[in-house]
């Protein structure tokens, strides 16, 4: 949670709106995805472990649902294990850097189309659940 909750503060910084844990067509699942004011999609994977990443092969089939695929980690995690064709945040919980800007490779129309639609039934389901639990409606000015 620490690199989740780090990397989300500096997004929402950058005016991302961010999703957890957002399944997606290829039945894979995002631990973060991202749509930026320009409409570019993030995907970012976190790994917590060198462990962590080498036992995970599935994401270079999160290229697909992106404009730009990222990494996620912590300070006790050797950068160098990263590959070089994504992008790197490194958390500490309370924010992230970016270390490395991930190489942008364009989405196909109807992916984009998909992955958008997808990415706001799911913000808007999560947001009526959460009405539901808190027993008051947010406003405008909440968010």
């Amino acid at each position: 949670m620490m690199v989740r909750r780090g990397t989300q503060i500096l997004l929402h910084e950058m005016r991302h709106a961010v999703l957890p844990e957002l399944p997606l067509a290829s039945g894979r699942r995002a631990d973060l995805i991202t749509l930026s004011e320009k409409g570019e999609v993030w995907i970012i994977e976190i790994k917590t472990s060198i462990e962590d990443f080498r036992v995970d092969r599935k994401w270079p089939e999160y290229r697909a649902h992106c404009d730009r695929l990222f990494f996620a980690t912590h300070k006790d995690v050797p950068l160098d294990i990263f590959p070089e064709e994504c992008g790197l945040f490194l958390s500490d919980g309370y924010g992230a850097h970016v270390i490395r800007e991930a190489p942008e490779h364009r989405m196909a129309p109807a992916t984009r189309k998909s992955v958008t639609l997808n990415f706001s039934r799911a913000a808007a389901q999560r947001l009526m659940m959460a009405e539901w639990a808190n027993g008051k409606p947010f406003d405008v000015d909440d968010v």
